[in-house]
C-alpha cells in the first residue's frame, strides 16, 4: 500500500482528479536498446556543460540523442549519500503548459526530496502565475544544491508561452536550476540570448556523430567486426550517423562479405531510406522536401545556385531554416553560406532525383552548368554542361579554361560519368571529346580520359586551321595531365616539351615579346597560359622527386597571375611559399603564404593541400624567427600537405613520411621542424630518431640530395650536441669535398669546434662571402658567418670578429632571422654582447638578439595585442591560429587536449575581444592587427 500511495503522489497531480494521471515512464529515462557504446567524450560533454544554465543536444532524428541523455542520466543517479540525481521528464507531442507543467512539478519534487516539505514544495502544477515564478525562484536560489533538470524532446512543445516559466526560473534562480535538454528542431527557447551570454552549451550533430573508434566498437558489440579500412569507409559513409550504423551494425551479421557490403552501403538501401522518409522527410514541408531533392543535384549549394535550381526567391531563407532549426542542412563556415547534406541523405534525395523526367532533368543540369560557369567554377560546369548533353557548351567550357581543368590534388572525386557524345558530334567536334576527357582526368579516371583522348584525335585530321593548332596544343596539355597524375615524370617532362614547342610566334623563354617580332591578339594570354600550365606541371614532378625548385613555382606563380588563372596560381604559391621558407627567404615565404591562405573559399576546388603547403612554410618562418609555439600551432595546422609527419604520429615507428602520395619534400620539412621542436623542448634524442627515419626514406631519390643533405646536417648537429661527436662526423663524410652541399661543411666545422678543434673547423669551414655562396639557403649562410666570427674571436682578432657579426646581422636582420643566434653555442652570445659595446647599426636588434639568447624561449618581435582594449591570452592566441584553418572546434580540441567546451568557450573570448562575430571575420581582423 505504501508503494502504491507514492505510485499516485506521482502519477496525479494532486488536488486535481479530472486531470489524467501522469506517466511514471514519462518521468526517468527509457532503458537504451543493448548495446550501447560507451563515449565518454561526450559525457565529459555534458557534465562540464551541465555545470552551466542551458546545455542544448540538437540533432535531428536518430542522433543519439536520448540513448546519450539516458546514458548519462544513468551514471549521474544519485545515491542514498549523494541525494537524488537529474530529474528528467519526457516532453510528448501535445503537451500544453499545464500538462508540462504537471511534469515539470513532479521530476522537480523527486529531483528535491518528498513534495510536502521539500525546498520546493511551492512548485505549481499548472502554468505558474507571476507570483508563484517568483516564489518558486526564490526557493531554488535558497536551495543547498542546484537542480538539474533534464528534457527530452522538448521540440515537441508548440506553445513558446509553454516554456516562459522556465526562462523566468533561468534568470532569477541565482544559478541553482541547470537545463539539460534535448530537442530535434524548433526549439521554443531563447537561444540567441543565451548564446550571446555564454550561457549554452551546443553538443550538434558534429559532436553526436561515431568516431571510427566507436563505429568499430559498435560493429564489435554486434559481433560484425571489420578492418579498420572498411570501418572508415562505414563512418565516411554514414557520416557518423548512429541510426544508419546501428541499422548497418545488424545488417552486416548476416553478410557473406561484409566489406563488399560496406562499399555498397548508401542512403538508398530499403532500411536506411525507410527510416529517412519516416523520421526525417516526414517532417519536411513538400515545398521544402522538392527543395531539397533539387539542390541534390550538387554536392554543395548556396542560396543563388538553389534560386537558378528552383527558381524559388526564397530559397536562401529555407536552406538556412533547414541548416538551423531542422539539422536536416550542415552549413559550411563561408561568406554567401553554402550547405550540403549529410551523405546518406543526400544518397537517398539523388535517387529520388533520378525518377524526374529526363527532359527535367537534364533542364536542372544546364542550369547548373550556367551557373557554375558565371560563378568561376569551370569544372564543375563542366560535369553538368555534359550530363545536360549540352554539347556545345562543354567544349566552349573546355576551351576557355582548360588550364583550370586540372587536378593538383589526389582527393578522389565522387560521382558518375556524365555520359558521352554521340559519335556524329564528335565527329563534327573532336574538342567535345577533349572536354570529356578533361573531365574524366579531373575526376581520377585516367583510362576513360585516355579513351577520350584517342577518340577525338581520330577526328581531329578535318579540322581546319588554325583551329587544328588550338586542337594540338589542347590535346598535349591533357596528355600531360594524364601523365602526371600517372607519376609518369618521363611522360610530363616529354609532354611538356611538345607544349612549350606550340607556343605562339615572338614569344620568349620568360614571356617578355620579342622587341623585334610582335605577339597579337590572344596569343600574349596564350603565352602565359603555357608558361604557367608547364612549369606548375614541372615543378610538381620535380617536388615529388625530392628537388628543391622554387625558382620554377615563382616563374609559374607570375604567369598563371598574369593569366589570370587563380587555381594554378594557387597551386605555384603554396609550393612556392614552402620553398622560399626553406631557402630562408621568410619575407616573401610568408608573403606567399599569407596570400594563399587570404584566397577567399571557392566551392569546388579542393584547398586543404595547398594550405597544409602554406601552413608549412609559415612553420618555418616561426622557427627561424624562434616562435616555437608558434611553429607548432602552423605545423599542425599543415597536415594535409605533410601526412603524419607534421603530427605526433611522427613519434610511432609508422609509416609516418608517406604523406601525399609522391610528395616527399613537405613530410621531410615538417620532419626538420619538428626535430628541431623536440630540440626546444629539452628531447634531443627524439628529434634525432625523427630525423633518421626521414633520411632513410629519401635513400631511393636521387633528386632529394639537397634535402637529405639538409636531414644529414641536422641530424649530425644534434648528435654532436649529445656528445657523440664520431656519429657526426661519420655522417658529415665527404662534406669538404667538390660538390658537397655547404650546408655539410658548416655542419662540420661546428662539431669540429664542439670537439675543440679550431684549426679543422677553420678547415672545413666553406668560403660564405664568395660569390657562390649567394646561392646558398640563407639559415646555412648564417651559420658559416657565425662560425667565422667565433673562429676569428679565438684566434685574437676581435676587430674582424666584429665587422663578420655586422655582415651576419645585415643579411638575418630584413628577414628577421633569430634562431641561429638565440639557440646558438655560448661563444655566440659572448660575441653579442661584445658587439652591443662595440657598438653596431643594428643595436636594437642586438639587444633583443641578447635577451632572447638568456631566455632561450620563443617571442614575438611584436607584443599582440597591443591595440585590443583586452589582449589575447596565450591560449586564446594558440586557438586564434588554428582558427585560420578549416579545423571545426572539435578537431582543435582534440589537437590541444582540451575539452569542446574550453575551446568554445576561448573563441568566444576571441570574437569579443576582436569584436568579430565569425570566425572569417575574427581571422581577417586578427591579420589587421598583426597577431597572426
Amino acid at each position: 500500500m505504501p508503494e502504491q500511495q507514492d505510485r499516485a503522489r506521482v502519477g496525479t497531480a494532486p488536488g486535481r482528479p479530472a486531470d489524467p494521471p501522469l506517466l511514471a515512464s514519462r518521468l526517468t529515462p527509457a532503458v537504451p536498446p543493448e548495446p550501447v557504446v560507451a563515449r565518454p567524450r561526450l559525457l565529459r560533454s555534458l557534465d562540464e556543460g551541465s555545470a552551466g544554465p542551458v546545455t542544448l543536444v540538437a540533432a535531428p532524428a536518430g542522433w543519439g540523442k536520448t540513448t546519450l541523455l539516458a546514458s548519462w542520466v544513468r551514471l549521474a543517479a544519485g545515491t542514498p549519500e549523494a541525494g537524488p540525481g537529474p530529474a528528467w521528464v519526457s516532453v510528448e507531442a501535445g503537451d500544453d503548459g499545464d500538462r508540462l507543467w504537471a511534469y515539470l512539478a513532479a521530476a522537480l519534487r523527486a529531483a528535491t526530496g518528498p513534495a510536502d516539505d521539500g525546498p520546493l514544495a511551492p512548485v505549481p502544477d499548472r502554468a505558474p502565475r507571476p507570483d508563484q515564478l517568483e516564489v518558486l525562484a526564490a526557493a531554488l536560489a535558497a536551495s543547498d544544491r542546484p537542480v538539474l533538470l533534464v528534457l527530452d524532446d522538448l521540440h515537441r512543445v508548440a506553445d513558446p508561452a509553454a516554456l516562459t516559466g522556465l526562462e523566468f526560473l533561468l534568470r532569477h534562480a541565482d544559478q541553482r536550476l541547470h537545463l539539460v535538454v534535448g530537442a530535434r528542431a524548433g526549439l521554443p527557447l531563447a537561444l540567441h540570448r543565451l548564446r550571446l551570454a555564454g550561457e549554452l552549451t551546443e553538443i550538434g550533430p558534429d559532436e553526436l556523430a561515431f568516431t571510427d573508434d566507436e563505429v568499430a566498437d559498435l560493429l564489435t558489440a554486434h559481433g560484425a567486426p571489420l578492418p579498420a579500412t572498411a570501418v572508415h569507409r562505414l563512418r565516411e559513409r554514414s557520416g557518423g550517423w548512429p541510426a544508419a550504423l546501428r541499422i548497418a551494425a545488424l545488417a552486416l551479421r548476416g553478410q557473406p562479405d561484409p566489406e563488399r557490403w560496406v562499399g555498397q552501403f548508401g542512403g538508398d538501401q530499403p532500411e536506411i531510406a525507410g527510416y529517412l522518409h519516416e523520421e526525417v522527410l516526414a517532417e519536411i514541408e513538400p515545398a521544402d522536401r522538392d527543395l531539397l531533392r533539387r539542390t541534390a543535384l550538387a554536392e554543395t549549394v548556396c542560396a543563388d545556385l538553389a534560386e537558378a535550381l528552383t527558381g524559388r526567391a526564397d530559397a536562401g531563407r529555407v536552406l538556412a531554416d533547414l541548416a538551423g532549426a531542422g539539422g536536416l542542412l550542415h552549413r559550411e563556415d563561408s561568406r554567401p553560406p553554402w550547405y550540403r547534406c549529410d551523405p546518406l541523405l543526400a544518397d537517398l534525395l539523388r535517387a529520388e532525383l533520378a525518377r524526374l523526367p529526363a527532359d527535367e532533368l537534364r533542364e536542372l543540369h544546364a542550369r547548373a552548368a550556367d551557373w557554375y560557369a558565371g560563378d568561376g567554377r569551370p569544372a564543375d560546369g563542366l560535369w553538368h554542361a555534359l550530363a545536360a548533353g549540352r554539347w556545345n557548351r562543354a567544349g566552349d567550357l573546355f576551351v576557355a579554361h582548360w588550364p583550370e581543368l586540372t587536378r593538383y590534388d589526389r582527393e578522389p572525386v565522387s560521382g558518375p560519368a556524365p555520359g558521352s557524345p554521340p559519335p556524329e558530334v564528335v565527329r563534327v567536334d573532336p574538342e567535345v571529346a577533349l572536354a570529356c576527357a578533361a573531365e574524366r582526368a579531373y575526376a581520377g579516371d585516367l583510362p576513360a580520359a585516355t579513351g577520350h583522348l584517342r577518340t577525338a584525335a581520330a577526328y581531329a585530321g578535318g579540322l581546319p586551321m588554325p583551329r587544328r593548332d588550338r586542337f594540338l596544343r589542347l590535346a598535349t596539355a591533357l596528355e600531360l595531365t594524364v601523365a602526371r597524375l600517372a607519376d609518369d615524370p618521363v611522360e610530363v617532362r616529354a609532354a611538356a616539351a611538345r607544349l612549350l614547342r606550340t607556343r605562339p610566334p615572338g614569344a620568349t623563354p620568360t614571356g617578355v615579346p620579342n622587341p623585334a617580332q610582335t605577339v597579337v591578339g590572344g596569343s600574349a594570354a596564350e603565352d602565359a597560359d603555357l608558361r604557367a600550365f608547364t612549369g606548375t606541371a614541372l615543378g610538381l614532378v620535380e617536388l615529388a622527386g625530392g628537388a628543391l625548385p622554387h625558382a620554377r613555382f615563382v616563374r609559374a606563380r607570375a604567369a598563371a597571375r598574369e593569366a589570370g588563372r587563380p587555381r594554378t596560381e594557387l597551386v605555384a604559391a603554396s609550393r612556392c611559399a614552402l620553398l622560399l621558407a626553406v631557402r630562408g627567404e621568410l619575407r616573401a615565404a610568408e608573403q606567399a603564404a599569407r596570400d594563399v591562405l587570404g584566397t577567399p573559399p571557392r566551392q569546388g576546388w579542393s584547398c586543404r593541400l595547398d594550405c597544409g603547403y602554406a601552413y608549412l612554410a609559415l612553420a618555418l618562418v616561426a622557427l627561424h624567427r624562434d616562435q616555437s609555439e608558434e611553429a607548432a600551432a602552423n605545423l599542425a595546422l599543415a597536415a594535409p600537405a605533410t601526412g603524419p609527419a607534421g603530427s605526433a604520429q611522427a613519434e610511432s615507428g609508422d609509416d609516418w613520411s608517406a604523406g601525399p602520395p609522391g610528395e616527399p619534400v613537405a613530410a621531410m620539412v615538417a620532419a626538420l621542424c619538428r626535430a628541431q621542436l623536440h630540440r626546444d623542448a629539452g628531447d634531443p634524442a627524439a628529434g634525432q630518431r625523427l630525423l633518421v627515419r626521414a633520411r632513410e626514406s629519401l635513400t631511393d631519390r636521387p633528386a632529394a640530395a639537397e634535402l637529405a643533405s639538409l636531414l644529414r646536417a641536422a641530424e649530425a648537429d644534434l648528435r654532436a650536441e649529445r656528445g657523440d661527436l664520431d656519429t657526426a662526423r661519420d655522417l658529415l663524410a665527404g662534406a669538404t669535398e667538390d660538390g658537397a652541399a655547404p650546408a655539410l661543411a658548416v655542419t662540420l666545422a661546428r662539431v669540429e669546434l664542439r670537439a675543440g678543434d679550431a684549426g679543422a673547423a677553420g678547415r672545413a669551414l666553406p668560403d660564405w662571402q664568395a660569390l657562390p655562396a649567394a646561392a646558398w639557403p640563407l639559415p646555412v649562410r648564417l651559420d658559416a658567418g657565425l662560425l667565422d666570427a667565433v673562429l676569428a674571436e679565438r684566434g685574437g682578432d676581435g676587430r674582424r670578429a666584429g665587422r663578420i657579426l655586422e655582415q651576419v646581422l645585415d643579411l638575418a636582420g630584413p628577414q628577421g632571422c633569430r634562431r641561429v643566434f638565440t639557440r646558438a653555442e655560448p661563444p655566440v652570445r659572448d660575441l653579442l654582447a661584445a658587439h652591443l659595446d662595440a657598438g653596431t647599426a643594428h643595436f636594437s636588434l642586438v639587444s633583443d638578439l641578447i635577451r632572447g639568447a638568456e631566455q632561450t624561449t620563443a617571442r614575438p618581435a611584436a607584443e599582440p595585442g597591443g591595440t585590443l582594449d583586452e589582449p589575447l591570452t596565450e591560449r586564446e592566441l594558440t586557438i586564434l591560429r588554428y582558427l585560420q584553418s578549416i579545423l571545426s572546434n572539435v578537431e582543435i580540441a582534440s589537437e590541444l587536449s582540451l575539452s569542446v567546451n574550453t575551446v568554445k568557450t576561448h573563441v568566444r573570448n576571441i570574437y569579443r575581444k576582436l569584436d568579430a562575430t565569425r570566425r572569417r571575420e575574427a581571422v581577417r581582423r586578427a591579420r589587421e592587427l598583426r597577431l597572426i
